[in-house]
């Protein structure tokens, strides 16, 4: 890593003022921050320095996603080889090399289109690249089927990049998640490519690897199986291990677990909101399965879709969420109670977690409001009990 802190120190004048490649300054800035810390620090003031920068936390983002990324790649072999019939013919390493390369160009797009539209507005604006499609770019192959159309994937990244988070002000300024409006883009723009029971398996075979299925096979999920009033099919045991159906990093619970771990344990994620989440989600569901209106036993709900993924890695989001401590338990809570109760009285729509974080998304501001406003009035009040 020497060598290349020294080559990057010797190329570096070129893009200083009076350089030749002056015009790609920003290009060098934001690879030259990407792979080490700034070594920039406060020269005024009482500072605290520390090593890590919001690159690092993003870097830290994508790491505690790997399991999830990896357990998808392996599912969507084990359901390729499983709709065939011919797992018992088929090793660990078939299932996830016929899933990595089935999900490898998806990351690729991904990353191709948002980082080239942020490339291109760094350079216009004359601005260092930003770091926040570090995480976007890994989140948005993981929430989309696996038959999703690389040209589709494609323009609701681009959708998403310019109207979720350039046009507010880039990293930080974003009022919702970007990786969600992307997905949001895609269901209700292309919503035969993103719902129904034909997107889930793939369906053909790659590099030789996996089985080529008919175009008239279809797989539902539990989620998308107990909303056309059919039974889920599966075992408590296969759901929270994630053998099941459906976007490609959102169904094993105990890789999202392992995630969440290691976003609690560095502090990058805040508890409060995951626990709201899944607390939230807990009551919800518990009132409508004695009223009901649902099939699933409560904890069934906390284990199918997206709830796991979205609590863990889009509902922590630090820009788009509540900030204050109080409030986080009031935006988990409120995403956890909107997801069942959109899952339930929503038969066209079996997921609902997209949904819910986005519109807590646009009220994290006012809860924030609110909270302050409240515990300016308390000590208000205990100053005035004083005097």
């Amino acid at each position: 890593m020497r060598i290349l802190r020294d080559y990057l120190n010797k190329i570096r004048p070129n893009f200083e003022k009076g350089g030749k490649l002056h015009a790609f300054k920003s290009i060098y800035d934001g690879m030259d921050t990407f792979l080490y810390v700034p070594n920039a620090t406060s020269k005024s003031g009482t500072n605290i320095h520390d090593s890590i920068d919001s690159k690092r936390i993003m870097s830290m983002v994508v790491i505690a996603l790997i399991p999830a990324m990896l357990f998808g790649m392996y599912n969507i072999g084990y359901q390729n080889y499983k709709a065939a019939d011919t797992l018992d013919t088929a090793s660990f390493v078939d299932l996830f090399l016929f899933g990595f390369f089935a999900v490898l160009p998806k990351i690729i797009v991904s990353y191709v289109v948002g980082l080239g539209i942020e490339f291109a507005w760094a350079q216009w604006k004359g601005e260092e690249i930003q770091e926040g499609f570090l995480v976007s770019g890994i989140l948005i192959p993981l929430i989309v089927p696996v038959n999703c159309p690389l040209w589709i994937l494609a323009i609701a990244v681009a959708f998403a990049v310019v109207f979720a988070k350039e046009i507010f002000g880039g990293t930080g300024m974003n009022i919702f998640n970007v990786a969600l409006v992307a997905r949001a883009f895609l269901f209700f723009s292309y919503p035969t490519e993103m719902s129904g029971d034909t997107v889930w398996v793939a369906k053909d075979s790659i590099l030789g690897l996996g089985n080529s299925l008919p175009d008239t096979f279809t797989c539902a999920t539990p989620l998308g199986a107990i909303g056309s009033d059919s039974a889920a099919g599966y075992s408590l045991s296969d759901m929270i291990v994630g053998l099941i159906p459906g976007s490609i990093g959102e169904t094993s619970v105990i890789a999202i677990a392992i995630g969440a771990v290691i976003l609690l344990w560095t502090g990058i994620a805040s508890w409060k909101v995951i626990a709201g989440v899944f607390v939230g989600g807990s009551i919800t569901a518990a009132l409508f399965g004695m009223s009901g209106m649902t099939p699933l036993p409560w904890y069934e709900h906390l284990v199918l879709g997206g709830f796991a993924f979205g609590a863990v890695f889009m509902a922590t989001d630090p820009v788009t969420g509540a900030r204050t401590e109080t409030g986080k338990w009031i935006f988990g809570f409120i995403i956890g109670v909107l997801a069942i109760i959109i899952r339930v009285m929503n038969p066209g729509y079996p997921e609902g977690m997209m949904l819910a974080i986005l519109f807590a998304n646009m009220f994290a501001p006012l809860i924030d409001y609110c909270v302050v406003e409240r515990n300016i009035s308390k000590r208000m009040k205990r100053l005035n009990s004083k005097k």
